[in-house]
């Protein structure tokens, strides 16, 4: 099953490279409305994602060593993964795409690399997702749960895609640059299969984390999908489109997990 967890972590960087290639194919940036399906589809996976791939089995690890207590790991990692990501917002300069709101020092870095870590910074959890549901996957040696964690790699590479245009068309507006434009699109999404192995180890080789580190990723992912998705698909301007793409993205994950898991 090595060949599986290979091609999961690929894929989830393929994804964001050929969303990136799309630089060379647009002349402007994504519409608005389309914006706001793209990234309510991404916020739909990773909350499916989350619940289904990341929280159920944390607590379902967690029922031999803490019984009732088993939502204990889950709820903490939660909250723990949220509070990583602030403080990766406080040590890392970046700004929200959509809402331009600037986070981190106040150092003097180009717009093109503030741009560049607000994508890499949510990228982060994505991966991390990957690699421990793979890393779990090598534990138990059941051909279910490699399945299982290819259907998450599936769902983050289908969020990816889109989500590699996002960063690399206003990446040519502020680098005036086609080609600067497409390898921080590509580079954006090398953080991910760096995270994934990162996730792998921590998984199969620390087994008593598993359930905490599940839940990590799973607050870090919310924590994303609340600070950076929502505001900056101005879901307030398309409702009706961002809600929507929340919610074909929900489907899709789950569906994803549920067929595969």
């Amino acid at each position: 099953m090595v060949h599986l967890t290979i091609i999961g972590f690929a894929i989830i960087f393929l994804a964001t490279t050929a969303g990136s290639a799309l630089v060379y194919f647009f002349k402007r940036d994504i519409p608005k409305r389309t914006n706001a399906i793209i990234l309510g589809f991404a916020a739909g996976v990773m909350i499916a994602a989350s619940v289904w791939s990341l929280l159920i089995p944390s607590i379902e690890t967690a029922e031999n060593s803490f019984g009732v207590w088993s939502w204990v790991p889950a709820a903490v990692g939660f909250l723990l993964g949220g509070l990583f990501l602030v403080l990766l917002d406080h040590v890392l300069p970046h700004f929200h795409i959509g809402t331009g709101h600037e986070e981190g020092p106040h150092v003097k870095v180009h717009k093109s690399t503030r741009l560049f870590l607000a994508v890499t910074i949510h990228n982060i959890p994505e991966g991390l997702a990957v690699g421990l549901a793979f890393g779990a996957a090598s534990v138990s040696g059941e051909p279910g749960a490699y399945y299982a964690a290819l259907g998450l790699a599936i769902g983050m590479a289908i969020q990816n895609f889109p989500e590699g245009a996002a960063i690399a068309l206003p990446m040519k507006v502020a680098t005036r640059n086609k080609h600067k434009a497409f390898l921080f699109g590509m580079g954006s999404g090398a953080v991910e299969p760096l995270a994934a192995i990162a996730g792998y180890i921590l998984a199969s080789e620390v087994a008593v984390l598993h359930p905490w580190m599940l839940g990590f990723a799973a607050g870090a992912m919310i924590f994303v999908v609340a600070e950076d998705l929502i505001p900056d698909s101005n879901i307030n301007e398309y409702p009706h489109s961002g809600t929507w793409g929340v919610m074909l993205g929900f489907v899709l994950m789950m569906v994803l997990d549920v067929a595969l898991g």
